[in-house]
């Protein structure tokens, strides 16, 4: 058996992964911009199974690369989700991240409020939603308390990054999304993650500028 020889160089390597993503994928009705991102979640993931379950509202690649061009905020459910995004390449645009999850009001209004931290944490920034895009990697009710807000007070952000983890209210928050008139990238079922949702997020970003590794 030959000796394996490993690359040193990243850009090099994530190449040669973008490759085998490419074959993996085979025939697919992605387009080419839909494909970056579906590419950066199975290149995070290591799971070619997310080709099969990535949905992306029809208008969700140019809302989301409007938003980012026009140096909207990108707000988190978890600070996860912010760690992983690329600040550095967001900037260009004049955007940044916010994740209110340890804002110090949170943990009380959300004893006095009886929900979730990630919950409140939307409902008392709730003004900061409109425009932005939302990116949950984490929490089912923090997509739950996005779409209130957008309902009921009619100013929906620009884009919902859906991408809530595990058994209980995940795969449901994420097809209640689906069935929204709101821009959304999301993945079927119990799967996600901050990872993913990160992922998604840097598509978009990479999409919108040009890249600095």
């Amino acid at each position: 058996m030959d000796e394996l020889q490993f690359l040193s160089d990243p850009q090099a390597i994530e190449h040669k992964s973008m490759e085998i993503i490419e074959q993996l994928l085979g025939e697919n009705s992605w387009s080419e911009a839909e494909k970056q991102v579906v590419k950066r979640v199975i290149h995070t993931t290591g799971d070619p199974e997310f080709g099969h379950i990535i949905r992306i509202h029809a208008e969700a690649l140019a809302a989301g690369i409007a938003a980012i061009r026009n140096g909207a905020q990108i707000i988190t459910d978890v600070e996860m989700v912010r760690a992983g995004i690329n600040k550095k390449n967001l900037a260009k645009a004049g955007g940044e991240v916010a994740c209110f999850l340890n804002d110090p009001e949170v943990a009380e209004k959300a004893r006095a409020w009886a929900i979730t931290r990630t919950m409140t944490a939307l409902r008392l920034h709730q003004t900061a939603i409109p425009g932005s895009i939302v990116a949950i990697g984490n929490a089912p009710t923090a997509l739950l308390e996005t779409l209130r807000l957008s309902r009921t007070t009619g100013q929906p952000p620009a884009l919902i990054v859906g991408c809530p983890v595990g058994f209980v209210g995940a795969a449901e928050s994420k097809e209640l999304l689906m069935q929204q008139d709101i821009p959304y990238i999301t993945v079927q079922g119990n799967k996600g993650g901050s990872s993913i949702a990160a992922a998604i997020v840097n598509a978009l970003i990479y999409l919108s500028v040009q890249r600095e590794f």
